[in-house]
């Protein structure tokens, strides 16, 4: 049986802490997937992105992707972009639940502000940035996702207690068997 959470969404919408703290209240293995990919690499994510650029990443992301993926009973949390390639969106869509964290642009940039991390916001209008990769990448997180979840003014607690309750009560209620 497949007992695995997928978290998608942009940069800053809280995927990471609200899946460490997903995992513990459903007593399953986390993983990050940049954080993979940094493990793996044995370097961060901006050197990936300096040395080989997006594109390479991308490579690297999908690679970690397909492999995360075909895990049982993890709680993921993934890049922002993942949902730019369609084998990434199918392995997540058929191999768990697939939430979308999503936010206000406001909260985003408020979010990633001090976050020197992100490749993407580096040199640029965060705001002006945010809103470009919102407006590309909102339909492949609505088209992946099995449900989505705004979170721009919700606590990680209450997040994590409304997954639950929503693991619960809908088709996913067996997450939450052992």
């Amino acid at each position: 049986m497949v007992r695995n959470v997928f978290l998608i969404g942009l940069m800053g919408a809280g995927k990471s802490s609200v899946g460490r703290q997903l995992a513990c209240a459903m007593q399953l293995p986390f993983a990050d997937s940049d954080k993979v990919i940094e493990a793996r690499t044995g370097v961060s994510i901006p050197l990936i992105f300096e040395m080989e650029g997006e594109v390479g990443f991308r490579v690297r992301e999908k690679n970690v992707i397909t492999d995360l993926t075909a895990s049982n009973g993890l709680i993921l949390a993934t890049g922002g972009g993942v949902v730019l390639d369609p084998e990434n969106r199918k392995h997540l869509k058929n191999r768990g639940c697939v939430v979308y964290l999503r936010a206000s642009v406001d909260v985003l940039v408020a979010r990633t502000a001090h976050d020197r991390n992100r490749p993407l916001l580096q040199n640029t209008d965060p705001h002006a940035k945010l809103r470009e990769l919102l407006e590309i990448r909102d339909p492949l997180y609505r088209e992946t996702a099995h449900f989505a979840l705004d979170v721009s003014e919700q606590s990680i607690r209450a997040v994590v207690r409304e997954l639950v309750q929503q693991f619960a009560t809908s088709p996913f209620h067996f997450l939450l068997e052992e």
